[in-house]
């Protein structure tokens, strides 16, 4: 799979963005010494020096896709019937 970066900029000031990445982790158990190797969608928002960062595995990120669609559906749903 190749890398990605998607970086979207403020269109006043360059530090502010939001940033989605793909990322590969390793997390492990209490118990076990065994690390389980993942991929990752890293979404980095950057507003006012600031940083958040929300972490997604890919049937979560699906779901994220699919409900921000919806939502921007509805948007574009609105301005039609407003004219």
């Amino acid at each position: 799979m190749a890398k990605f970066e998607l970086k979207f900029i403020d269109c006043v000031h360059d530090e502010q963005y939001i940033k989605a990445e793909r990322q590969k982790t390793s997390y492990g158990t209490i118990h076990s010494e065994n690390e389980i190797e993942v991929d990752i969608i890293s979404i980095e928002i950057c507003f006012e020096g600031l940083y958040s960062t929300v972490w997604l595995d890919k049937s979560t990120a699906i779901k994220f896709a699919k409900t921000l669609r919806t939502e921007i559906n509805k948007i574009t749903e609105s301005e039609v019937k407003n004219g």
